[in-house]
């Protein structure tokens, strides 16, 4: 994963199309037990709109009786959005919420001033074996809601819009785009949906000023005659249009929004416009002043 490239010679840059200004190789790390590929925060790209964090899961394949385990840990001044592809997960958290997610559905938390959430494969998804794969995405909030009262979302798959057209199957996920809008409006104007392309089909994007990515999340495709290959993410440059042609079947994640209006600090679970809010949130986890998950009474320690 994370291999491709251009194939012409570029000055500068490895790539032909003026449209992508930068190339994300996303680092490894591991949650819960399993391997993630985490494309946001990059040394290369710390945002795209409102958009502070992306991890693209698996696809893992558990062994019987295995799943992933997230034990509780806490957030402040962002909210989470969870989009599966297959498999399943069980959200449980601080302020009372226990709700299942399943492929093509949104979990949408806000963490406001502190919530706490934990995340695990189901019992029953154990007894057989479980595929998972999928995004968790974080968003930053705007100065006057960093401080709201946490809250839950939930959308089911058959609430998200579906456009359909010449080898394209769209499910958004956020915002207005292909002529469909999706129940979620997150901060800064932001979009986001899942994209299926046939082998063959070309998704054309218009210019746009917002911030906007594509991480291939699946199969290969073409820009301008290069191929970008899975696991790799393409920030576009605002203001140009492009076409992408996928080279065999590929599913891609297309974001973006307008830029915050001020810079956000990202330390662990916690995002702000303040240091000092980050290292309040710091002591009140250590210390145990966060509210917990009920009936959890493990947890996620400081990291050092």
């Amino acid at each position: 994963m994370g291999q491709g490239g251009g194939r012409g010679p570029v000055a500068g840059n490895g790539w032909s199309s003026d449209a992508i200004e930068t190339l994300i190789v996303p680092r490894t790390s591991d949650i819960g037990g399993f391997s993630v590929r985490r494309a946001l925060p990059s040394a290369r790209r710390r945002m795209i709109g409102p958009f502070i964090f992306l991890d693209h899961m698996g696809p893992a394949e558990f062994i019987l009786g295995e799943g992933i385990d997230v034990r509780p840990h806490p957030h402040i001044g962002l909210s989470t959005l969870t989009y599966l592809y297959s498999g399943e997960i069980m959200h449980r958290d601080s302020i009372g919420v226990a709700q299942a997610i399943r492929p093509g559905a949104v979990n949408w938390m806000t963490a406001g001033r502190g919530i706490v959430h934990s995340e695990r494969t189901p019992e029953e998804r154990r007894k057989g074996g479980e595929v998972l794969h999928g995004v968790q995405i974080w968003v930053a909030l705007g100065e006057g809601e960093e401080e709201a009262e946490p809250g839950f979302c939930h959308f089911a798959a058959s609430g998200n819009p579906l456009v359909e057209d010449f080898g394209m199957k769209a499910r958004l996920i956020s915002g207005s785009l292909f002529g469909a809008s999706a129940p979620l409006t997150g901060p800064n104007d932001m979009i986001c949906a899942d994209v299926e392309l046939a082998a063959g089909a070309v998704l054309p994007l218009d210019a746009d000023e917002r911030e906007r990515g594509i991480y291939v999340a699946q199969g290969s495709l073409e820009i301008a005659g290069d191929v970008f290959a899975s696991g790799q993410l393409l920030v576009l440059r605002p203001g140009d249009g492009l076409s992408v042609r996928a080279q065999g079947p590929c599913r891609l994640l297309y974001f973006g929004g307008e830029p915050m209006a001020g810079p956000r600090h990202i330390w662990w679970n916690f995002v702000s416009s303040s240091r000092e809010r980050i290292e309040q949130a710091k002591r009140d986890w250590k210390e145990g002043r966060f509210a917990p998950v009920p009936g959890e009474s493990d947890f996620i320690p400081l990291p050092r």
